[in-house]
C-alpha cells in the first residue's frame, strides 16, 4: 500500500458517525421507505422521479448546498407530487435524520464516496451514482464501507437491469459468438467548447466550501458551476468516466473480466481552446494476459462516424462473430464471415428497474440481488481511472489487479488517491 494511503485522517464527522449503531432497515413490505436525493442540478431530478415511481417509497428529503437549486426543486416536487418535501443544503445533516432510511447519491464526481461512506456510516443504504469513485482508492474504500456497515448499496450502472443485456451477456456465456476476446467502449459524444471563465467571488446562494468538499480549495468560477466540473481533474474524469462507465462496466461484465494487467491511453485536447483540463479526444487499451482478452476504449468529442450503428455502447468480438449494444437499447449478433443477424433484442431505459431492484434489496437485505453492486462501482470506474492516469503520465502503465497497485511504479501508485482537505477526508474503514 502505498504511503500516502497511510495518511489519511479520519474527519470528526466520520469518526461519530462510524461509531453509531446503524439503524435498522425497514424490511416489512407494507412499510414506507423515505429517501434522500443529494444534488438536484441535474441528474438528480431524474433520481427524485424514478424513487417516487417505486410503490413503497417517498423521497423525504432534497440536499444540494446551492440554495437556488434546492428552492427551485422543492417548488417543483410540491408542484409535481402535490406535498412539501424537506431540504438540507449540508449532507450530514441529512445523515443526522432519523427519518431517511435510503439515500441517493446525484452529487459531483469528487462527491460520490465520501457521501457514500457517510451515509453508510449513519445507517443508511445507498445509491450511487456512476462513476462510484473519483479515484481507485475511493471504490476499495465503499465496498469496505458497504461491508463494514452490512449496507445495500446500489451502482448507477442501470444497463444492467435491462433485461435485453442481461439476455445478451447470458448468450456471450453460451457462445452465440464464439471465444469473446476483445470488446470495445464507445463514447461519441458531441462535446462544445466551454470557453474561459474568469475566478469570481461565489454567490452567496452557494456554498462553494461544501461544494468543493473532499477536493483542495479553488477560486470560485463559473467555469465549474454547475456542469463544467466534468472537465476539470478536481472533481470530475472527463467523459471516459462521466457517459462512459456505463460502457466501461458493460465491458467488463461482458468479458467476465476485472481490472487489467496492462493500460495505455493517449489523448488530448485538438477542437478548442478553453477551460477544459480532460482529454477530449481519448484512447485506452487494457489488456488481460492470462484471459486473452482486451478492451478498447475510445471518446470522441465531435462530428464522427458510428461503428455498427453504435455511437454510444459497445462492441463484443468473439471467434464466431460480434455483438453490438447500441446504448441502453439492446443488441444485435453478427455471425460468421458473412456477418449474417443472429439473435438480437430490445428494450427500454431500465433506470425504473435499476431503482425498484435497489429498493426491493433494501427489503429484502440481500446485498446478492442487487444488479449494479458496490463491486462495480469499484472496477467500472477503476478503468477509467487507469486509463486516465496513463494519459496523463503518457506512456504504458503494469498494473498488479490483486494489490491494486502499479508495478514498480510509485509516481503511477501516488495518482491512485488524492490529498484530502479536512474535514471532507475518505476514510480508512476499520
Amino acid at each position: 500500500m502505498p504511503a500516502t494511503r497511510r495518511v489519511f485522517l479520519q474527519s470528526s464527522a466520520a469518526a461519530v458517525a462510524a461509531s453509531a449503531i446503524a439503524a435498522p432497515a425497514r424490511t416489512d413490505a407494507n412499510s414506507t421507505i423515505r429517501a434522500a436525493v443529494l444534488g438536484l442540478h441535474g441528474r438528480g431530478r431524474t433520481h427524485v422521479e424514478h424513487l417516487e415511481r417505486v410503490p413503497g417509497v417517498e423521497v423525504a428529503v432534497l440536499c444540494d448546498p446551492d440554495e437556488v437549486v434546492l428552492r427551485k426543486a422543492a417548488e417543483d416536487f410540491e408542484k409535481k407530487y402535490g406535498r412539501k418535501v424537506a431540504t438540507e443544503t449540508d449532507l450530514r445533516k441529512v445523515n443526522d435524520r432519523k427519518d431517511v432510511d435510503v439515500v441517493s447519491v446525484a452529487t459531483p464526481n469528487h462527491w460520490h464516496t465520501l457521501a457514500t461512506i457517510w451515509a453508510c456510516q449513519a445507517g443508511k443504504d445507498v445509491y450511487v451514482e456512476k462513476p462510484g469513485s473519483h479515484n481507485l482508492f475511493e471504490g476499495r474504500k465503499m465496498i469496505e464501507a458497504a461491508k463494514r456497515y452490512d449496507r445495500i448499496v446500489q451502482h448507477g450502472v442501470q444497463l444492467r437491469s435491462n433485461p435485453a443485456l442481461q439476455e445478451a451477456v447470458q448468450k456471450m456465456r453460451d457462445g452465440v459468438i464464439g471465444d469473446v476476446y476483445l470488446a470495445r467502449g464507445l463514447v461519441y459524444r458531441r462535446r462544445p467548447s466551454i470557453g474561459n471563465k474568469p475566478n469570481a467571488t461565489p454567490p452567496k446562494t452557494l456554498n462553494w466550501d461544501l461544494w468543493q468538499g473532499p477536493a483542495q480549495e479553488r477560486p470560485y468560477s463559473e467555469r465549474y458551476v454547475h456542469y463544467n466540473w466534468h472537465w476539470h481533474w478536481d472533481y470530475g474524469n472527463g467523459d471516459v468516466a462521466n457517459q462512459g462507465v456505463h460502457e466501461t462496466d458493460m465491458c467488463l461484465w461482458g468479458l467476465g473480466v476485472g481490472l487489467p494487467d496492462e493500460v495505455q491511453a493517449m489523448g488530448g485536447k485538438f477542437l478548442w481552446d478553453d477551460d477544459k483540463e480532460t482529454p477530449e479526444l481519448l484512447s485506452s487499451c487494457f489488456k488481460y494476459r492470462d484471459a486473452k482478452k482486451m478492451i478498447e476504449f475510445e471518446v470522441r468529442p465531435w462530428d464522427t462516424n458510428d461503428e455498427q450503428g453504435v455511437g454510444v455502447g459497445n462492441l463484443f468480438y468473439g471467434t464466431e462473430g460480434y455483438l453490438a449494444v447500441n446504448g441502453y437499447n439492446g443488441y444485435k449478433t453478427f455471425l460468421g464471415a458473412k456477418r449474417e443477424p443472429g439473435p438480437s433484442g430490445s428494450e427500454g431505459d431500465p433506470l425504473g428497474r435499476h431503482f425498484k431492484n435497489f429498493i426491493d434489496a433494501v427489503r429484502s437485505r440481500d446485498a446478492s440481488s442487487l444488479n449494479g453492486p458496490v463491486e462495480t462501482a469499484h472496477t467500472s470506474s477503476a478503468l477509467a481511472h487507469l486509463g486516465n492516469i496513463s494519459y496523463r503520465l503518457g506512456r504504458r502503465l503494469e498494473f498488479n489487479p490483486k494489490t491494486e497497485t502499479f508495478v514498480g511504479d510509485p509516481e503511477a501508485d501516488a495518482m491512485l488517491t488524492r490529498q484530502y482537505r479536512e474535514p471532507y477526508v475518505v476514510p480508512e474503514v476499520v
